[in-house]
């Protein structure tokens, strides 16, 4: 389930702001490493660098985690831009908002990018920030629960390699860790439970000392006294997979509170700081790798695409309908046009520019999906029409083994055929593909559920309601209080108290109105047989069920959510009626209804 986005995603990015775009002036450069591919308006020679640390990053991690997975199913295009110019005109609201500017990182469920900018490369805070974006996917690819700080911290550690032609630097300080020389650190057991809700996390002028302190735990508990180099920091990280609580397999691995919090101190007032040399790695010789001058089109299309996934609609549109003037049979162009065309709620139109762009290039498995998914497909209460779509998710996954959307439909698809087993099974190769996302656990504890082993069921939903937070809490306790209480452990789980203030109410969504910023946004719930009204004109918090099925990168508020289940926080009005000004809304992804007739 996606956290805490913004609702106004919906009325300021879609219809009142209009970045400046560009369309593109001559055709950008690609660049094709052994696992990266790199795009560039600018110096070859310099891409190339670019490519090559990539390069030697994932060489990092391949080393320090030898059977860790190392590709996505979301892959990873980085965009070298020359100068300020070009990095400004592909993202101009983050450029307006202060956002870091020598470099960014978008993680997706179905792509990821990176930009970097080539005139700024090597220098002071040029590539920290996407190599620290960089560590989050590999870690959110191998482990299935990390604790906040554990996660930014070795971020942080990692994000400050550095690399030389004939050797590795690991360990680097953080620019931040002077900080914890200049202010007290916050005792290790009270950091250790911050969560992202927290304002040492969210207030700007306190997280300088969070991340601070989360590179300097790290950095401890690795090349501190005793800690054998990161040995019993793997055997923590062990003990938290196993779902050992962190506070106790903390306490088990590295000794009590008060002694951690004397031992980290002095750590840190130590004048220098142990690194690690890799010395004997691949050498890789970047003149190898392939060269590609792109068609005007397609560097349209790309650049085009990018937009579609920062959500800037105009932007998108000129380039790609540039695109589409320039070159009418771009498989990518269709594609990309598609995405516009489902933002929009246009999902006619959307389909039949996805089943254009996979007529075209037979390689564009997500065209595959959608036109899929769009169809009646999926929702058919035919058994040939179900194995169809059963068979269309296997071309999706022959095109791309570890896309695991794909995989949730095979298990929805099995579970409709009441083929229990296969749908428990699938799903958990889900569950391995992207272990962070808690919406992939709940779908196989449901599956356990009407499985009838409800004690396996209660495991998951507890395993993720003690571990996440917010919506993904939320959909956790639902499947918790499901079970029977026999079969629930012994501790209880408790759920979060909405402030009193706030009011709840579930149903199914009935219908959507978006209209203009000044006029807001329109919500129609159908409770018990009840149309109840909600209206809001700020922002507010949503969530939604990982296993909905155009994910995180293709989600608003406007479009797509009739029919679903959803429950609504809102403020009730003076009145004592059910409509009011929603506060928070969660959006529920439930398994669909077995077949009459399997």
């Amino acid at each position: 389930m996606k956290r805490s986005l913004p609702a106004l995603v919906l009325l300021s990015s879609i219809l009142s702001f209009v970045p400046r775009t560009f369309a593109a002036e001559k055709p950008w450069t690609e660049i094709r490493s052994s696992h990266f591919r790199v795009l560039t308006d600018g110096s070859i020679t310099d891409a190339r660098k670019v490519a090559y640390e990539f390069e030697q990053l994932r060489y990092v991690f391949a080393n320090r985690f030898p059977n860790a997975r190392l590709e996505s199913g979301a892959p990873l295009l980085v965009f070298a831009a020359r100068d300020e110019e070009t990095a400004k005109a592909l993202e101009p609201r983050r450029w307006k908002s202060g956002a870091n500017r020598a470099g960014e990182f978008h993680h997706g469920w179905e792509k990821q990018y990176a930009i970097v900018r080539l005139d700024t490369w090597g220098g002071e805070g040029s590539k920290e920030v996407v190599y620290h974006e960089y560590t989050h996917t590999i870690e959110h690819l191998n482990l299935h629960y990390l604790p906040l700080w554990l996660d930014e911290g070795t971020a942080e550690f990692y994000a400050f390699t550095r690399f030389e032609r004939n050797r590795i630097y690991l360990g680097a300080p953080t620019e931040r860790y002077r900080t914890l020389r200049n202010r007290t650190p916050i005792p290790v057991e009270t950091f250790i439970s911050l969560n992202s809700r927290s304002p040492y996390y969210l207030d700007g002028s306190k997280n300088q000392l969070y991340y601070a302190e989360a590179w300097a735990l790290v950095h401890f508990l690795i090349y501190g006294p005793g800690m054998e180099n990161g040995k019993r920091l793997d055997q923590f990280l062990d003990l938290l997979q196993q779902g050992v609580e962190q506070k106790k397999a903390l306490q088990q691995v590295f000794g009590d509170f008060k002694s951690l919090d004397r031992r980290l101190d002095a750590y840190m007032q130590q004048p220098t700081f142990t690194t690690t040399i890799l010395k004997d790695f691949p050498k890789v010789d970047d003149k190898t790798f392939a060269v590609r001058t792109l068609s005007l089109a397609e560097t349209e299309a790309e650049l085009g695409c990018f937009h579609v996934w920062t959500h800037d609609w105009p932007g998108a549109h000129t380039l790609i309908e540039q695109a589409l003037k320039d070159d009418p049979k771009l498989g990518l162009a269709h594609e990309s046009m598609g995405f516009l065309d489902f933002a929009e709620g246009k999902d006619g139109e959307a389909e039949k520019e996805f089943s254009q762009a996979y007529a075209l290039d037979v390689h564009l498995y997500l065209s595959l999906f959608y036109k899929t998914m769009l169809s009646p497909l999926p929702r058919s209460e035919s058994v040939s029409d179900v194995n169809a779509s059963g068979a269309t998710m296997g071309k999706v996954l022959q095109l791309n083994p570890d896309f695991a959307p794909a995989y949730v439909q095979l298990a929805k698809l099995a579970w409709r055929e009441s083929d229990l087993g296969s749908a428990l099974a699938i799903s958990r190769k889900a569950e391995d593909l992207e272990p962070s996302l808690a919406g992939y656990h709940l779908l196989s504890g449901q599956i356990l559920r009407r499985m009838g082993r409800t004690a396996d069921a209660a495991v998951y939903a507890k395993f993720v309601a003690d571990r996440w937070i917010g919506p993904d809490h939320d959909e956790a306790i639902e499947l918790w209080n499901s079970i029977p209480a026999a079969w629930r452990a012994a501790t209880e789980v408790i759920s979060e108290v909405a402030p009193k203030d706030i009011q709840a109410v579930e149903g199914k969504v009935k219908s959507i109105v978006c209209a203009d910023k000044e006029q807001g946004w329109s919500f129609v719930l159908d409770h018990d047989g009840r149309s109840l009204t909600f209206h809001r004109k700020g922002g507010f918090v949503t969530g939604f069920s990982d296993t909905l099925w155009y994910g995180g990168d293709h989600f608003n508020t406007c479009h797509h959510l009739e029919g679903l289940r959803a429950i609504v926080y809102y403020h009730a009005p003076p009145d004592g009626s059910y409509a009011g000004d929603i506060a928070e809304l969660e959006i529920r992804d439930d398994l669909p209804e077995p077949l009459q007739n399997p």
